[in-house]
């Protein structure tokens, strides 16, 4: 048997390489990549929304836009109305959490009592966003809160009063919702500002709950007490003022002369209150929040950012462009 060369051994080596290394190049081993998740819609996206009630005109333009918003976008809404109780908003949120909606906004009512229902949310995997009103809970219990500076606009409403009392006079003072997040820092911002002004005086101050029934039956109850020592009168929002302006004319005093009315929100009746010179200024609260809540959901819940709070532009409002302003009110 005739030997085989060493050069042919080498060189069966070399081509079984050679070979080797070519199928590797032609048929590499696949890649394994994670598939992209889809991103929401509106057409697909399901959203729960815990509204406090109808408390007011400011809190009935709230609602409107929030659903408007919804059947312009085609987003799956599911509203429930709490009818001023939290534990109705508690348990409408435990049925979001059980519906596996993809994000739910909530405006609570007061501002404590709901870290727990707020965390078994965080739990399932569903986003909470506030709106008009915060929670008194950790940060990381929602995604963010779309509203306004409550206390600016008691500093704003006590600076408007400063100028029409020139800094002097006794006043009453109807709070909202008592442990509301507006109730407490209209509160607290508006008596920041009378730290600078001694001689204006807040004589009285009962809460009216935001309702025009109640700003009536307490202003009866302050004029009853206090008859004319009061100079003015400061609503936390509009509603409970125009409730004391009955009151006040039931009194026999004249709303908005005898009795200076600055309130908050800037709804429409606020409006046709200064044009009859009843009121003295208006601080505005914008409801309109619909559109601006939708569109932070979306990006919420495809995870994009979005800050911690999104604040409302507003404004104050007087009786000489009241006219010319009331026809373009939307609440």
């Amino acid at each position: 048997m005739k030997a085989v060369p060493k050069h042919y051994y080498l060189f069966s080596l070399i081509l079984l390489i050679v070979l080797w290394g070519c199928r590797g190049e032609l048929d590499p081993e696949p890649q394994i990549t994670e598939p992209e998740t889809a991103k929401k819609t509106y057409q697909n996206m399901v959203v729960g929304y815990s509204q406090i009630g109808a408390e007011s005109e400011w809190r009935t333009g709230n609602t409107a836009s929030i659903q408007k918003a919804a059947e312009n976008l085609g987003v799956e809404l599911i509203f429930s109305d709490a009818q001023q109780k939290q534990e109705n908003q508690i348990k409408a949120i435990r049925t979001f959490i059980a519906q596996q909606v993809d994000v739910i906004g909530v405006s609570p009512i007061v501002e404590t009592g709901w870290e727990s229902v707020f965390q078994e949310a965080k739990d399932a995997g569903i986003p909470i966003i506030l709106v008009d009103r915060r929670a008194d809970v950790p940060e990381d219990l929602y995604a963010t809160y779309i509203g306004s500076d409550f206390v600016e606009e008691g500093r704003k409403a006590a600076r408007v009063m400063a100028d029409l009392l020139d800094g002097k006079g006794n006043i009453v003072e109807l709070v909202g919702t008592v442990d509301s997040a507006p109730a407490n820092d209209r509160y607290t911002g508006f008596r920041e500002i009378l730290l600078d002004y001694p001689e204006m005086k807040i004589i009285a101050s009962e809460s009216a709950d935001f309702t025009r029934a109640k700003g009536q039956e307490v202003m009866q109850e302050f004029l009853e007490q206090y008859g004319d020592q009061i100079d003015a009168l400061y609503a936390h929002n509009d509603d409970s003022a125009i409730g004391a302006i009955r009151a006040i004319e039931d009194y026999g005093l004249r709303p908005g002369k005898d009795i200076i009315i600055v309130s908050i929100d800037a709804i429409r009746d606020a409006f046709q209150a200064m044009i009859d010179g009843k009121l003295n200024a208006t601080v505005e609260c914008n409801p309109l929040l619909g559109p601006t809540f939708f569109d932070v959901a979306y990006k919420v819940v495809n995870e994009e950012y979005v800050p911690k709070w999104i604040p409302s532009q507003e404004s104050i409002y007087f009786p000489d462009d009241a006219a010319e302003i009331l026809p373009t009110r939307k609440y």
